[in-house]
């Protein structure tokens, strides 16, 4: 045999016990490094045995089977092995889903909770249940329904609209039409010659009010004196009448009645405030002649204070012989 030949055949033995060993030791580093969970879906969407597993969306194992659950045939058992090490925990959720819209599906796996517990080897992962393609058609096809519904219901209101719109437009067309501009501009000719003519009117009249209001602060400015006289013969009235007999109470009650109807002449002129000239001059005669009687009066009782006393004038007195 030639030497070429030996190479060549230690060669090929070398290399077929290094790929044996690292076959070997492959597979061993896999078994042992591998945990088995399971997890259950009612909708695999095409999943099968070799199909990646993500956690957090890094890859992390595969799917080893997916068949029909034995004890409940409604749902889908789906077994996969994920690397030793994969912090799996109680908060962990399997589903179905994609990387990509075009890329076949895999199972993605949830991080979950740092606080959780971790799941053990051989554990059911909590799984959530994706929306098929199917129930994303019906739920489009139902959703197109309700559209073609809302669409019905949005035209006949919008014609109901529009025929408001149009009687309401109508209505406005007649309002603002040629006859009820001229009715309008009629009646604000007529507003506006009834204004001039009742102008100097009002003008008069304002004068005139003025005028009485001015006579009649006049008259309570003079009667101001009138009414402090008036309360000062009144307190000494009261202080007569407290210190006289009985008769004299009579003449002392008919100057109060004076005094009385004095307040009372006064709260006329207050009241007269809005009459005319000639009831305020003819107040003003009553309150003249109601001051001239009780000066009168002041005048009979300084000349006689003894009436106050006596009501018959004693006789004179004899000249003695």
């Amino acid at each position: 045999m030639k030497t070429e030949a030996k190479v060549g055949a230690f060669v090929i033995v070398c290399a077929a016990i290094l790929l044996a060993t690292v076959y070997r030791v492959s597979s061993s580093q896999l078994k042992g490094e591998r945990d088995s969970y399971k997890t259950y879906l009612r909708y695999a969407g095409g999943l099968q045995a070799g199909t990646d597993v993500l956690f957090g969306g890094i890859k992390v194992g595969l799917v080893t089977a997916v068949r029909p659950d034995a004890q409940d045939p409604t749902r889908i058992e789906i077994a996969l092995d994920v690397k030793h090490g994969t912090p799996l925990n109680t908060k962990s959720v399997a589903k179905l889903g994609s990387v990509t819209l075009v890329t076949s599906p895999v199972i993605s796996i949830s991080t979950g909770s740092n606080d959780a517990a971790r799941l053990p080897t051989g554990g059911v992962i909590p799984s959530q249940e994706t929306i098929s393609v199917d129930d994303t058609e019906r739920k489009i096809v139902a959703l197109a329904d309700s559209a073609t519904g809302l669409l019905d219901s949005v035209r006949s209101d919008v014609n109901n609209l529009t025929g408001d719109a149009r009687v309401l437009m109508a209505n406005m067309n007649q309002v603002v039409g040629r006859p009820n501009q001229q009715h309008i501009q009629n009646v604000l000719a007529n507003a506006d010659a009834v204004i001039t003519r009742l102008s100097p009117k009002v003008d008069q009249i304002g004068d005139q009010v003025v005028d009485l209001t001015r006579n009649a602060n006049d008259v309570v400015t003079k009667a101001g004196p009138l009414l402090e006289n008036a309360n000062g013969t009144v307190s000494n009235a009261n202080d007569t009448i407290t210190t006289l007999r009985e008769p004299i109470q009579t003449d002392l009650a008919e100057i109060r009645n004076t005094l009385e109807e004095a307040r009372a002449l006064i709260a006329t002129l207050h009241a007269a405030t809005g009459a005319k000239d000639e009831d305020l001059n003819e107040i003003v005669n009553n309150v003249r002649t109601a001051t001239g009687n009780l000066n009168e009066l002041t005048e009979s009782l300084k000349e006689r204070p003894w009436s106050l006393v006596r009501i018959k004038q004693p006789a004179d007195r004899r000249v003695p012989k």
